[in-house]
């Protein structure tokens, strides 16, 4: 197969080819990532040693190494353009392939970025950059292939193969609506804070509630995971009524901002109707992408920080109950733990959703009463209004599901039960019966 491709007269040096070494091996990966689109893992494999082997000489490894590279800054580049960020691209590729692909997506996403001035990139890149840890480890670009197989321990194949299904997995990513401006057009304070971004985000108010909740979550002892979990959201409603506050007294109102929130198998879709309650009743928006993964939250940011907190928090005190619960089986024998989980799941959600509804209600009742005279009303009828007009301009065609039915009663009775158990409103228990779905 080799030979076909080799375009050389007889006789011809090596160095006599040069010129057209890369574009032969250029050839060869278009036609793997063909035969990926296709499904023909058979044709795939075959291309991916054609790679690998090749005439055996350091130039044609070079040429490879480099077109590749080449690729995958290209797809990178492409991916910002689509409204992707580097979290977002990390995440779906461990999603859709393996952890090795996450992380040459993440050397991908650092090496593209260096070709950008730092004041041209927008804080959320820095941000999600340092926590994705992706930085420029290799000693050189040309040695990047043979370190990274080193360090993750794989043969050369192994590279070739994972870099050519990441161009795949890149160059079909559907558009999303864009979060922040990409690498290159951000304005060049954007990587430093504003006082909007600062007052909005209280760092240490975030630390205090990030304290509390991890204390809820590690705790054996249910009253003591009540007592912290009510005090972090006091902290999470004060905070919050604060900055709408201080909006109505200076007129800076400022807007809706979005972020992306992991929604993982297994149960992704009870997972998510969790994160949309918690976003509903801190005044968010969240638009559930099936197939990618994840959520994107929209609302103004110290609510927005709120929510992937709160979330997952709950998620994880929803996990552990669920799994204390324990496996189920019918009168058979035949397990229906998937379907109680399910179930548990679902009931957690609606029931926290009632009853964050409740305690954000009251808070807003004691803040207006203790506003001073102040219309609190209005303010946050107006917040309400941006974040639904957020929605509907970058969802225009946003459609509303449900996330499937529960077959399991013991499950969703379960998930009722322990989502009563995580108080957020400082009171032992709450009262009302469990209702079937």
């Amino acid at each position: 197969m080799w030979k076909s491709r080799r375009r050389r007269g007889p006789g011809s040096p090596e160095s006599s080819w040069e010129p057209g070494r890369e574009s032969a091996a250029g050839a060869v990966v278009a036609e793997a990532v063909t035969a990926l689109a296709r499904g023909d893992g058979a044709a795939f494999r075959e291309l991916v040693a054609e790679l690998e082997q090749g005439p055996g000489t350091p130039l044609w490894t070079h040429a490879t190494d480099r077109h590749l590279a080449d690729r995958l800054r290209q797809c990178v580049t492409g991916a910002w353009s689509r409204g992707w960020q580097p979290a977002d691209v990390v995440r779906f590729a461990s999603r859709r392939y393996t952890a090795l692909h996450a992380g040459l997506a993440a050397d991908a996403i650092a090496g593209e970025l260096r070709a950008y001035s730092a004041t041209t990139v927008d804080a959320v890149w820095h941000e999600q950059l340092a926590s994705l840890d992706a930085t420029v480890w290799w000693t050189d670009d040309d040695a990047h292939p043979a370190e990274w197989c080193d360090r993750e321990g794989v043969a050369r194949a192994r590279y070739i193969a994972t870099a050519i299904e990441l161009v795949h997995l890149l160059e079909t990513l559907p558009r999303l609506p864009p979060l922040a401006p990409p690498p290159g057009s951000a304005s060049s304070s954007a990587g430093a804070p504003t006082p909007e971004t600062t007052r909005d985000v209280d760092q240490r108010m975030l630390g205090k509630v990030r304290a509390l909740l991890a204390k809820a979550e590690s705790t054996e002892f249910p009253e003591e995971a009540e007592a912290l979990s009510a005090r972090a959201q006091e902290l999470i409603a004060r905070h919050s009524i604060d900055h709408v506050l201080l909006a109505a007294e200076t007129g800076d109102m400022g807007g809706p901002a979005g972020r992306r929130v992991a929604v993982d198998n297994p149960y992704e879709a009870p997972k998510a109707v969790l994160l949309t309650v918690v976003a509903d009743a801190n005044r968010c928006r969240a638009v559930w992408h099936r197939e990618l993964g994840f959520s994107t939250v929209l609302g103004f940011p110290a609510d927005l920080a709120a929510v992937e907190m709160l979330f997952t928090s709950l998620l994880v005190q929803a996990t552990s109950a669920m799994v204390h619960a324990g496996p189920r089986r019918d009168a058979r024998g035949r397990s229906r733990t998937r379907s109680f989980r399910h179930a548990f799941l679902n009931a957690y959600a609606s029931r926290i959703g009632e009853r964050l509804r409740e305690a954000a209600g009251e808070a807003a009742d004691r803040a207006a009463a203790g506003a001073g005279g102040k219309d609190l009303l209005p303010v946050l009828a107006a917040r309400d209004r941006a974040v639904e007009q957020a929605v509907d301009t970058m969802f225009p065609n946003l459609a509303q599901g449900r996330a499937g039915s529960v077959s399991n009663y013991e499950g969703w009775v379960a998930g009722r039960a322990a989502a009563d158990l995580a108080s957020l409103n400082g009171r032992s228990e709450v009262t009302g019966a469990s209702r079937r779905p």
